[in-house]
């Protein structure tokens, strides 16, 4: 997306002030990234209902790329195949997919340092002279 992105939440969209339940198609271990990063999007005001969502798709790669690790871990890095020939674990494209599922919900949700280089939070102080 080209030209100048926002610097804060459209007017007329509400921010989510209490943290939302994690849905339940989620991983005991998405759960519990759910509610860490809800807490800190919370905390800085800038959830809204509409991101929920992208926060379950962010939910649900991270758990995909621990399970792909720990099966990677579990089996090693290469499967051999049925010819003798040693080719990459097949764990090894849903870890990939995964991160990089992982990588572009954590830039859209504010959560990586360049995301926060880019963005500036607006935090409801009363002062809006920063906005002009």
């Amino acid at each position: 997306m080209r030209g100048r992105k926002p610097t804060s939440i459209a007017p007329g969209t509400s921010t989510v002030v209490e943290l939302p339940k994690a849905p339940t198609v989620l991983s005991r271990e998405g759960k519990a990234e759910w509610k860490r990063v809800a807490a800190i999007l919370v905390g800085r005001r800038v959830l809204t209902d509409a991101d929920l969502g992208i926060l379950e798709a962010y939910c649900m790669a991270f758990s995909r790329m621990r399970e792909a690790e720990r099966i990677i871990a579990r089996d090693g890095s290469t499967v051999v195949n049925a010819k003798g020939e040693h080719k990459r674990h097949p764990a090894s494209s849903l870890q990939d997919a995964a991160i990089k599922t992982f990588r572009l919900c954590a830039g859209e949700l504010g959560l990586t340092p360049d995301a926060r280089s880019r963005t500036r939070f607006k935090v409801d102080d009363g002062d809006d002279s920063d906005l002009d």
